[in-house]
């Protein structure tokens, strides 16, 4: 009997239920998009330094570069770089070869490159981390990428700009439509990430580190954030 009371409840039920959602489908609504943009300033910055050494063995090029490297990487942890912040990122041995017409080719050397990623705590230090590196025997600075490591206030500016740029639009629209928007019925905010490090392109050789300490500008990064709005629009009486 409980059974069947409860299924019978259910029946009853079902009718109210499916009007209530049917009003609401029924509801005028304006749908409006908007995206908010906020300029932010990075903090931080990664650089590649590689050492590059060439002899006529392998193992003659690995040592003098085993030996300029541990040099490089000496200095830059006398600038108080942590020791975390400073990995091997590539290493590669490679012959060099000489061509000559209807001949094998013939091994004339070899080259070692030895590439390390340095994490800057503080974008003052990169022209100083650079010329250290420079004058210690490094001869590349392959890359160099600028990124801001604390965006979250940033982040919730960036929704405030695009919720009212969606509330603005869809009062415009009201208006162009003949009436106005009396409340948000939803608002969705799209998925967010940081934006990306931003790559400043370098070739910078040894013969640099005899010039003045290299002058760096990160400039500023642009951080966004989606979000999707759905207004109540009610009609001007007549």
């Amino acid at each position: 009997m409980k059974k069947l009371l409860i299924a019978a409840f259910a029946m009853i039920s079902m009718p109210a239920y499916a009007q209530q959602g049917d009003t609401n489908a029924l509801t005028p609504q304006i749908a409006v998009g908007a995206r908010g943009e906020v300029k932010v300033v990075p903090d931080r910055a990664t650089i590649q330094i590689s050492v590059q050494t060439r002899a006529e063995t392998a193992a003659a090029a690995a040592a003098e570069n085993a030996r300029k490297q541990k040099a490089v990487i000496d200095a830059l942890r006398a600038l108080g770089i942590a020791a975390n912040d400073i990995a091997t990122s590539n290493y590669s041995i490679y012959p060099e070869q000489r061509y000559e017409p209807n001949r094998e080719p013939v091994v004339v050397g070899y080259n070692v490159t030895n590439t390390v990623s340095v994490e800057l705590k503080s974008i003052a230090m990169v022209g100083q981390a650079i010329d250290v590196a420079l004058a210690k025997g490094a001869n590349m600075i392959t890359s160099l990428q600028f990124y801001a490591s604390n965006t979250e206030a940033a982040r919730q500016e960036a929704i405030a700009i695009a919720v009212r740029k969606a509330r603005s639009d869809a009062e415009a629209a009201a208006r162009a439509a003949g009436g106005s928007i009396s409340g948000l019925l939803e608002i969705s905010i799209g998925s967010y990430s940081p934006p990306p490090p931003r790559p400043m392109e370098m070739k910078v050789r040894a013969a640099m580190a005899d010039q003045a300490e290299t002058p760096i500008s990160a400039g500023d990064q642009t951080l966004a954030v989606d979000v999707n709005t759905r207004w109540r629009f009610v009609p001007s009486a007549r």
